[in-house]
């Protein structure tokens, strides 16, 4: 008897008990469900659910794998700065791979475990299928947080976004609010100082500052972002050197004195684990515009809003209107198209805010909808220097208006038809 058939005999066993929910999870994981419709006209399409997730988790794995990369290089370049002036000769190594893949395959493994159990716990409780809507949750979750976040932290905040961004509200299909975003913002929240800092970026780094702290002789390592560097134009850094001394350093007015533009697209930089690298993220959109899984409107829209913002900053520093010594002034220098390839809005734009179940459904409100989400997040960037990334906050406020946003486009839709209406039996 081949496994298949002894798979059928135990969902037959299990049927209408209650752990069927969770058997059935693990039997229609491995095949399609045998169960059949009778009467009345059905349409089949090739594509469900899980295959939808598992076209968006196919697109998330170069960004995943590349992370990996760039877990080690990032580490072993803060020990060693001479790594970084031929970053294609020292990435792709076996050290960095397997520095990376022991720091953050632990974040993949408590996010999908925590998150499955979680989901199986409420299917089985409440007697409904256990569905595949946090597959790819569970995969992008692993992608917006810092390498060396706790994974007790972690835990904690998997829990609270798929409870509260999910299950209250009914499962996969009827949340209003991104579960991974949900999950991101409970951690900023909750645990800001592993969230944000020039700490926090790279594997190990926390540890050696809190050597440090301690009197202990280890090097110091900090793993400052594009943009917080930006923010920090201008101003003055004390720096402890190896041997004890104090350095005081003076931040630039630009960051790719830092970092080439270069690095910043191909991913050489510092960053959550999966948002640093814009040419896999590129590959992964066309991935999902090709199998129409996110919308192109939204993806455009959402870059068109992040440059229309950046052009108003950088038209604000041109005529003058705020002065070199103001603390917005550095991320306001950002040339406009360059917020593209700095920090998590093209991540945001390709990932998150193309989630069809808390996006707009409508075609003009999703034109809306990304503009919004580019726009507030450049705003969000600029204006909040010390935490100078505001793309998840601006795409979880736009899935709390996108509803509203469809209502007002299909009212407006129905005015124009009956004023069309109106005019023809006049």
């Amino acid at each position: 008897m081949g496994m298949k058939q002894k798979l059928h005999r135990l969902k037959e066993k299990y049927k209408g008990k209650k752990m069927a929910p969770a058997f059935n999870a693990l039997h229609t994981f491995l095949y399609l469900p045998n169960d059949t419709t009778h009467g009345g006209t059905h349409i089949k399409g090739a594509d469900d659910l899980k295959r939808t997730m598992n076209i968006v988790i196919m697109a998330l794995v170069p960004c995943l794998i590349f992370g990996m990369f760039n877990a080690g290089y990032q580490h072993y370049a803060a020990l060693d700065e001479t790594l970084r002036a031929a970053p294609w000769d020292n990435f792709f190594t076996w050290d960095n791979f397997v520095m990376g893949l022991w720091t953050i395959l632990p974040l993949v493994v408590v996010s999908y475990g925590v998150g499955l159990a979680v989901e199986f716990l409420f299917a089985v409780i409440k007697g409904h299928e256990v569905e595949e809507g946090y597959l790819v949750t569970g995969m992008l979750v692993p992608l917006i947080v810092p390498v060396d976040i706790p994974l007790w932290m972690l835990a904690v905040a998997v829990i609270f976004g798929v409870v509260i961004g999910k299950e209250v509200f009914g499962g996969t299909g009827m949340n209003i609010l991104n579960p991974a975003l949900t999950i991101r913002a409970f951690l900023f929240f909750a645990y800001p100082t592993w969230m944000t800092g020039d700490k926090v970026w790279i594997h190990g780094a926390v540890a050696r500052d809190k050597a440090i702290a301690a009197g202990e002789s280890v090097d110091a390592m900090s793993g400052e972002t594009v943009l917080g560097y930006y923010a920090k134009a201008g101003q003055e850094l004390t720096v402890q050197a190896s041997n004890g001394a104090e350095v005081v350093t003076t931040y630039g007015d630009r960051a790719d004195a830092l970092y080439s533009l270069q690095d910043m697209f191909w991913g050489f930089i510092p960053g959550s684990v999966g948002e640093t690298s814009k040419a896999l993220i590129i590959l992964g959109a066309l991935i999902l515009i090709f199998t129409k899984i996110g919308s192109w409107r939204i993806i455009f829209s959402t870059l068109i809003g992040a440059v229309a913002m950046g052009l108003i900053f950088n038209g604000v520093v041109e005529m003058g209107w705020i002065s070199e010594s103001s603390k917005f002034y550095g991320l306001m220098t950002v040339p406009y198209w360059q917020h593209l390839i700095i920090g998590s809005i093209l991540f945001g734009a390709v990932y998150m805010a193309t989630d069809p179940v808390t996006a707009s459904q409508t075609n003009k409100g999703k034109w809306i909808y990304g503009f919004l989400i580019g726009f507030i997040s450049i705003m969000i960037r600029v204006f909040n220097p010390a935490y100078p990334e505001g793309v998840f906050l601006a795409i979880l406020l736009m899935n709390v208006f996108a509803p509203t946003i469809d209502h007002y486009v299909l009212q407006g839709n129905i005015k124009r038809r009956a004023k069309r209406l109106k005019v023809k039996t006049a």
